[in-house]
């Protein structure tokens, strides 16, 4: 399949697009390597093939939710702009 002229000027048409002459040569070049490149994506030969659903077999990995020490909270609110009872304060984010 060849992308025309006319099919690039439809296209940028609906799309609310003005193009240039030298532009239109553009999108139809790009446009026609897109097709091609979907034509051999849907000739790729598939049989044979098992079902997937993605990419890989991982599933949910859950960590086990603790509670850990941590061991120099003043190191940790260093950068606390406004810090209260050893923890972060912070401004109100939710009107209610």
């Amino acid at each position: 399949m060849t992308v025309s002229k006319e099919e690039i000027l439809h296209i940028a048409n609906l799309a609310q697009l003005s193009l240039e002459e030298d532009e239109v040569e553009k999108y139809q070049e790009n446009l026609q390597d897109i097709l091609n490149f979907a034509e051999v994506v849907n000739n790729a030969p598939v049989e044979n093939l098992d079902v997937t659903i993605g990419a890989n077999e991982a599933k949910n990995v859950f960590r086990k939710d603790e509670i850990k020490v941590f061991e120099d909270n003043e190191a940790l609110l260093q950068n606390a702009i406004n810090p209260e009872q050893n923890m972060f304060k912070i401004p109100k984010v939710i009107n209610g």
